[in-house]
């Protein structure tokens, strides 16, 4: 039975409510044809010309990213720019975008959450929770089922996260104990102040910037606060993916819905001092 574009943002909106994003987000259809017909849908963390390429190529109706082509204003789609070449390519091959951003973030199998299930946190409750749903929220806290270090604990996420020329940096001492953790999916400074992040053992996130990990770690070392780990957004985010693929699969069990695999980590290399 075929598919609709329309039918799929219905879905979009049930397991990721637009009401759920932050105030500045912009989540949403970014082009495409709501009445036109969907059989393939490519998942990615980024648009951008990789994936866009790979969508095309693959035949795919639908790309679902996370992060937003459009977050904030612009005045051209001009090809010689970047989002005006990928929209330009994205229309011509009759493949429509949509973001799932802030709004896949607080969700119950949102991105922290997933992150939280791989890392096998128990009992994991949201770090900011949502006003009217409990289960909801930004980020996650909950306790490992056996206490670990912040070396095993560096490694384990080694392990599950995707690989990036950046890799895992880690503040704080190999041999600490670790139990009770604050994970974010992307960017998780914001959250570096709340009560249950800086309750925690050790507070994993991404694109931690200079002062205020400086700032956490000065506190820690002052009147108690986790360590800190900083890994990739990119990675932090790919995970959820294929949870959200799973949800998709199972709304429209006609659709061919695939992960990318590629990695949209903007950088490449790294030398190490």
């Amino acid at each position: 039975m075929p598919v609709r574009l329309a039918d799929v943002l219905s879905t979009v909106e049930r397991l990721w409510p637009v009401s759920g994003a932050e105030p500045w987000d912009a989540p949403g259809l970014v082009t495409g044809d709501p009445a036109s017909e969907v059989s393939r849908v490519l998942l990615a963390v980024d648009a951008v010309a990789a994936t866009v390429d790979e969508a095309v190529a693959e035949g795919a109706d639908l790309i679902v990213a996370h992060h937003p082509l459009l977050l904030r204003g612009i005045t051209s789609i001009a090809e010689d720019r970047y989002k005006g070449a990928l929209l330009a390519k994205l229309i011509r091959a009759d493949c429509a975008l949509v973001g799932a951003h802030t709004n896949a973030d607080v969700v119950e199998t949102g991105t922290s959450a997933v992150l939280a299930e791989r890392l096998g946190l128990v009992d994991a409750i949201p770090i900011v929770p949502n006003a009217t749903v409990a289960a909801r929220g930004l980020g996650r806290v909950g306790r490992l089922p056996e206490p670990t270090t912040l070396g095993r604990l560096a490694r384990r996420l080694a392990e599950i996260l995707p690989p990036t020329a950046t890799g895992v940096r880690v503040a704080g001492g190999f041999d600490d104990h670790v139990e009770t953790v604050a994970v974010c999916g992307g960017a998780g400074d914001s959250l570096l102040a709340h009560e249950a992040v800086r309750s925690a053992d050790v507070y994993v996130t991404a694109d931690l910037r200079h002062h205020p990990a400086s700032e956490a770690r000065e506190q820690a070392m002052l009147g108690g606060g986790p360590a800190l780990v900083d890994v990739s957004h990119w990675a932090s985010e790919w995970l959820w993916l294929e949870a959200a693929a799973l949800q998709l699969r199972e709304a429209h069990p006609d659709l061919e819905v695939a992960v990318s695999d590629l990695r949209t980590d903007p950088w490449d290399f790294q030398v190490v001092q």
